[in-house]
Formats: structure tokens, sequence, C-alpha cells
């Protein structure tokens, strides 16, 4: 996207994502008021909006939103881990789906946490984990832009305007899936009403975080660089070919930073497609812990760690299933559903700049989503010609 349309585009999803987020947390409090409390993104759709087809909507979209980021997550686990392996030995015989299967198996024994509430410590932990991986990845970044080993710096954007556009549309998706949220009602749930003014703070310290991480990344991983920075940019610092550029130790920790980050992730996401999975099986009646329900969780949730990580081994496609998650997961339920959930709860007049805000931002994010999700597809269809299944190496 290279640095004035990069940095614009990254600010405008910023933007538009806390808008977005302070608009549904609104709906979710007047909704409340009114003697309707949701607790699921599904069922408040359904509600406002009037149409049973919505609530199946939500799920559908909810369900690929978790399993994509559980497919990510596994994915880029794994290659982290390979990454450091390479290094240590640079003749190892282990290949990328072996590393995948490590991963999930911590996965399957971390997703055996019962509840949301009962991964409040690990979403704190999440938050330093974020600071601590941004920090060692920007010192790292900067160590191996300054280093007389480093690769030119080449700020152009290749291909043709065809490839131009549909790339931007990709990288677009992509800022879909990095500010995206998908389980703000969930989350919300878990606070005591009134909760619009706790969201508020929240949201501020959340995106007070991101100012802070998601641009030093993104400024020195390109700075570094340039258009050969990987999806992975801790494969463009320590790069199969040539020596590392910045000492291992550093490496090292912030792999491990980021390995953590991402069990807090998928573990956070997966709990709505649990919740989807057990609500059959479950006996509200007993325990969480009695064995009527502990042995169905424990089946049920292995399998869906597996399914994920079959997935992300057989198709290591790490920016695009990024980009695909984005355009069909994440824009639609929070680019698009909030503003339209608020203008149908508040009806704002047609003549206010509230209503002519979300209405604009509707259609704009409608037409990213469909374009992204062409490129998406497209990009997947052409890393496919070059690719066979359960590969040693993620495909940017």
């Amino acid at each position: 996207m290279g640095w004035t349309f990069g940095l614009f585009s990254l600010t405008v999803a910023a933007a538009v994502t806390f808008y977005s987020y302070f608009l549904m947390a609104t709906v979710l409090d007047n909704c409340e008021k009114q003697g309707r409390r949701h607790i699921r993104f599904r069922e408040l759709a359904s509600d406002i909006l009037g149409s049973g087809w919505m609530f199946y909507f939500v799920v559908s979209v909810q369900t690929t939103i978790n399993m994509g980021v559980g497919v990510g997550c596994i994915l880029l686990g794994g290659e982290c881990v390979q990454i450091m392996y390479s290094n240590l030995d640079s003749g190892g015989q282990l290949k990328l789906y072996h590393f995948i299967i490590m991963v999930a198996l911590i996965m399957i024994f971390l997703s055996q946490l019962p509840s949301f509430h009962s991964l409040r410590h690990i979403n704190l932990a999440s938050l330093v984990l974020c600071l601590a991986y941004s920090l060692t990845v920007t010192i790292a970044c900067i160590l191996a832009g300054r280093s007389s080993e480093a690769p030119s710096k080449d700020y152009s954007i290749k291909g043709s305007n065809l490839t131009r556009v549909f790339n931007a549309f990709s990288s677009m998706s992509i800022l879909g899936t990095i500010f995206g949220n998908g389980i703000l009602p969930e989350i919300q749930a878990t606070l005591a009403p009134p909760a619009t003014g706790k969201m508020f703070k929240g949201l501020c310290m959340c995106y007070g975080v991101i100012s802070v991480t998601f641009y030093s990344v993104a400024v020195t991983g390109y700075w570094a660089f340039g258009n050969n920075a990987k999806s992975n940019i801790l494969k463009s610092i320590m790069p199969d070919e040539g020596p590392t550029l910045a000492p291992t130790w550093l490496l090292a920790l912030s792999i491990c930073f980021v390995l953590l980050q991402l069990f807090a992730i998928a573990l956070v996401y997966s709990q709505v497609a649990y919740e989807i999975m057990e609500k059959k099986s479950a006996d509200v009646k007993q325990s969480i812990f009695a064995m009527r329900n502990l042995l169905p969780r424990l089946v049920l949730r292995s399998l869906y760690i597996i399914v994920c990580a079959f997935i992300a081994a057989m198709l290591p496609f790490f920016g695009d299933i990024n980009a695909l998650v984005g355009a069909i997961g994440f824009i639609p339920l929070d680019f698009i559903l909030p503003m339209l959930l608020y203008n149908m709860s508040f009806k704002p007049p047609r003549n206010s700049a509230t209503y002519w805000i979300n209405n604009a931002i509707m259609v704009v994010f409608t037409g990213v989503g469909i374009m992204g999700t062409i490129s998406s597809v497209r990009q997947i269809a052409i890393d496919a010609k070059r690719f066979k299944l359960f590969s040693s190496n993620a495909f940017d």
C-alpha cells in the first residue's frame, strides 16, 4: 500500500472500528434499559432487525471468524516455532505441520477453560504480552534496518495496475481482521450495567494500546524491509537465506511473547464456537465440572482444535486466510452491522450527520468487503498453483 495510503488506511480502520464499537455498546445499553438484555451478537441482531434469518447470518459470520482466527493463530504459532527451530538447527528435519501439531496440543489443553469469565486473567496477560511483543519486534526491526547486512529498501508498489488494486483490497481486508472484534456483545455481557461508560473507557484504553503497538510495528517493519516485508515480520528478520538481522535472544523473546498472545486470542475467539456446540450437549442443572458436562466439553473442544489445526497444516495461507476472514467476517460484523443496528434502534433524523456518516460507512465498507472477498479468493487461487498440500512453508 505504500507509506501514505498504508498509514491512512490503518488510521481509518482504527477510527471506524472505535466509532462502530461505541455505537454497538450504546445499542446494547439501550436494549437493556428497555428490558431486553442481549449477551450474544446474533440475538441482538435478530431482535433489532426483526428477522429470523439475521440470527443465522450472524451465527454463520461469527463461526467463520472463530474458525478463521483459530486456524490463523495455530498456523502463525507453528510458523514462529519453526522460524526459531530453523535458526537453531538449519538442517533439521521437522516440517511446519509438526510445529502446528505441537501448538494444537497446547491449545487442546487450554481450551478446557470453561467460559469467558474464566479467561479474565488470560485477557490481562494478553494485554501485557501485546505490549511486550510490540516492543521487542520494534527494537528488532530498528536493528535490522540499521544492519549492514539488511536488504536494500524498496518502497515502490509492485505489479500491474490491476494487481495493485487487488492487493490494496486484500490489505484493507487484513486491516479488517486486525481491528475486528466480532464478539463485543459477549464481552460487554460480562460487565455490570450500565455498561456504556465502562465500554467507552475500555475502548479508550484498548485503542491507546493499539496506537502504540500497531503503528510502532507497522512503521518500523515497513521502514526496515519496504515492500519485501513478510506478513510475519519475524520471517523478514530471520530469513531462510542469509544472516539473522537482530540478536537471537531478542527474537526468541519475541516468539515467546507472540506464542502466548496467540494462545490467548484463540481461546477468547473459540468461546463463541464452544458455546454454540455445547448448547445442547451440556446439562445446565449440573456443575460445569461434572462428568456429564466435562466429557462432552473435552471431546467437542478437542475436535474443534483438531479441525482448525488440520486446515492450518493442509492450507498454510496465512496472509490469504487473514484477508478472506476480514472480507467475509469482520467487515460485515464490525464495519457495517453496528451502524445498521444503531440507525434501526435510534432512528436518527435523515438530515443529521450521524445518519449520513453511518450510511456512508456502510456503503463504503460493503464495497470493500465485496472487493476484498474477490481479491483474497484470487490470491488463494494464484498461491495454490505453486503449492502442495501440507507444505513445509507458510504462504504470505
